[in-house]
């Protein structure tokens, strides 16, 4: 795969798991992800990061915020420029906030936003330029993004906006309705759909895809080590596969497979 040239703008650059149980969680993906974890001595409450194979950081991991009413969730964070110009923005084109701007030294300044349809998301000014080149997600990344809504069609038109994502391919899955694409210039790192029936009270929400080299074993560990899964293990077009589940305190996450070269 040929390493494309970074932009900051709509890049995702971070993914969190806030849950209930963080030791437990710790001890979970890293028996299923393969993860290495150590603690973030930067963080002024207590602060998790996991590493995939040669030290790279790729997630973290804290308690719950009290207060917070929602259920243990995993939230990416996407790269902007500035911070505030991004929040106007969002504002404007119908989505909101759901947290004050956090500001962490050597990191960077945050904030938890919304979509017009209320899935949640966070935007990020990082307090360095330095960036790892763009390029194909390794094993133990997030590979995938994707967003499950109750209008994708002005989801994509809105994310578009907000970070120039480019709209792809859209794939007709029958009952199911239609699945809408997106890429960053290295290559395809989403997509889009309306909810099904089945999850009707299910809040819309983005499910992170991470990487694993055999998704037969994969789903062999979430059952072994307390999670459920719920949905899959699938083939999807291409030849790759992906399994959706939940982990033991609640938190969906989906795991993908490259097709066998």
């Amino acid at each position: 795969m040929a390493t494309a040239v970074s932009r900051l703008l709509g890049r995702p650059v971070w993914y969190e798991l806030m849950t209930t149980d963080t030791a437990a969680a710790e001890m979970f993906y890293k028996n299923v992800v393969g993860w290495t974890s150590a603690p973030f001595e930067g963080s002024p409450t207590p602060y998790t990061v996991f590493k995939r194979g040669g030290q790279v950081q790729v997630a973290g991991l804290m308690s719950r915020p009290a207060g917070m009413n929602m259920p243990p969730f995993w939230a990416m964070y996407v790269g902007v420029p500035k911070l505030e110009d991004a929040v106007t923005q969002i504002k404007r084109l119908g989505g909101g906030e759901l947290s004050p701007v956090i500001d962490v030294p050597t990191v960077g300044r945050m904030q938890m936003m919304k979509d017009p349809q209320g899935a949640a998301f966070y935007i990020i000014q990082p307090s360095s330029n330095e960036e790892r080149p763009e390029t194909a997600p390794e094993v133990g990344e997030a590979s995938w993004h994707e967003l499950m809504t109750t209008d994708a069609p002005a989801a994509m038109k809105f994310y578009s906006q907000i970070f120039q994502w480019q709209p792809s391919e859209t794939m007709d899955m029958g009952p199911l309705g239609k699945y809408y694409m997106f890429n960053r210039p290295h290559g395809m790192i989403g997509g889009m759909m309306n909810k099904p029936p089945a999850m009707a009270q299910v809040p819309p929400h983005w499910m992170i895809y991470f990487r694993v080299p055999d998704i037969n074993a994969a789903v062999e560990r979430v059952k072994k080590n307390g999670g459920n899964i719920l949905n899959g293990p699938m083939e999807v077009p291409g030849g790759d596969w992906v399994v959706n589940a939940m982990d033991p305190q609640g938190a969906a996450f989906s795991l993908h497979t490259k097709k066998a070269q």
